[in-house]
């Protein structure tokens, strides 16, 4: 259930989460203190290293009749695209490279190679995503508007589509993420807050999405000459597996076990020290070496990041290390586990919630008629779904802990 007293929950006192949010104070002064030419040159190789690699798939489409060219071309610019959306557009657009003062790399003008406008984005992700991270009726990433991710959602049968609308969002990712900044729940009740500046937001999507696909389905085809049909479909290939693997990043980030929620009583005289707190409980961890983070825009660093969404990214693994051992001090939980076994709890709770209360019930029956454990999480007479508290952190310095079905 979601929370609604967050230091109840963490069974911290009002002293504790102040002190709490003064270490964490701590570690951003550290960092900010710390910026320098080795980080200002670790985006920019990365920028580098990924026009180049554009550069070479663009090359390549010109065989891409041939068909080693063809998916080397469609591999080879779907890392691009992954690269500019994930390690470079999203944390360029999070200003935490700001600091550079750098005009070409800085949030106030950075353009990324996706259909969603940077300035909707910014709004919907870095406004309305990191201040009211995971408050149900706040936080629209909370199910996106279209999915049931919490038991606290009411059921309704649309949601019996919700597998198949999953895999639609998955497939066609930077779509969704393009209108996730408009007023769909106003449109669908037919009470638009503001019809004129849904207007212009719509508006604006469409010119960015004509773009995008003038650029990849028009242009770069049409370059390519005699090539032009074989080079739009390995450029649209690319563009699905960068939504694909975007979306996967996203969801083991916000949506596997131990990622709680929370209601909007929990923002009524927030402090800093509870933000912290809120962000920590909130989000999850993948495990992965140096390639798997960049790749994955450090997202496996998901706790890390909602704390410091405007620091480097590439400091994430130095302020994880401090991050843990804050959690341990103050017994707090710090979910993380494998990307396999993250996604695969996202994926289970979304299949699984598209059915009713009642259904999950009979399921849970039948495993234990079977002689299987039930499922994880257990239902109220009510009918609502109670997520079981995570357990404290490893005593082991050092050391994450996972949150799974078995550790309820």
């Amino acid at each position: 259930m979601a929370i609604r007293d967050v230091k109840e929950f963490a069974h911290l006192t009002e002293a504790d989460v102040e002190a709490l949010g003064r270490e964490f104070d701590q570690i951003r002064a550290d960092i900010e203190e710390s910026r320098g030419d080795k980080d200002a040159a670790y985006i920019r190789r990365l920028i580098t290293i990924q026009r180049r690699l554009n550069v070479a798939a663009r090359v390549m489409m010109f065989g891409s009749h041939r068909r080693e060219l063809w998916w080397a071309g469609a591999i080879t610019l779907g890392v691009a695209k992954i690269l500019e959306n994930m390690e470079i557009g999203h944390n360029v657009m999070h200003g935490e490279w700001d600091w550079m003062n750098d005009p070409e790399i800085h949030s106030s003008t950075w353009e990324w190679d996706n259909v969603c406008p940077a300035d909707q984005w910014k709004h919907s992700h870095n406004y309305l995503h990191h201040t009211y991270t995971n408050v149900i009726g706040k936080d629209k990433d909370v199910g996106y508007e279209i999915l049931r991710v919490r038991s606290d959602q009411p059921w309704h049968p649309y949601y019996l589509t919700q597998p198949v609308v999953n895999a639609l969002l998955m497939t066609f990712f930077e779509y969704g993420v393009s209108l996730h900044d408009l007023d769909i729940d106003g449109l669908v009740k037919l009470r638009l807050e503001d019809p004129e500046e849904f207007k212009q937001k719509f508006l604006d999507i469409l010119r960015k999405q004509a773009r995008q696909v003038g650029k990849d389905y028009v242009l770069f085809p049409a370059l390519t000459g005699p090539n032009a049909v074989h080079t739009a479909s390995a450029n649209f290939t690319a563009n699905i597996i960068r939504n694909v693997w975007s979306y996967a990043i996203i969801f083991c980030g916000h949506f596997p076990d131990g990622a709680e929620v929370f209601t909007e009583e929990e923002l009524e005289n927030e402090t800093q020290g509870e933000w912290y707190l809120r962000q920590l409980l909130g989000s999850a961890n993948f495990t992965g070496n140096r390639l798997m983070h960049i790749m994955s825009g450090s997202l496996g660093y998901q706790i890390e990041h909602h704390l410091y969404p405007d620091l480097p990214s590439n400091r994430y693994p130095e302020i994880q290390t401090r991050v843990q051992a804050l959690c341990e001090k103050y017994e707090l939980p710090y979910t993380t586990g494998s990307f396999p076994r993250q996604f695969w709890q996202a994926t289970r709770s979304i299949w699984r919630l598209s059915l009713p209360a009642r259904k999950i019930r009979e399921a849970n029956q039948q495993r234990i008629d079977r002689g299987l454990p039930r499922q994880h999480g257990k239902i109220s007479p009510g009918g609502a779904e109670n997520a079981s508290v995570a357990p404290a952190p490893s005593s082991t310095p050092g050391h994450p802990t996972s949150v799974s079905p078995a550790d309820a």
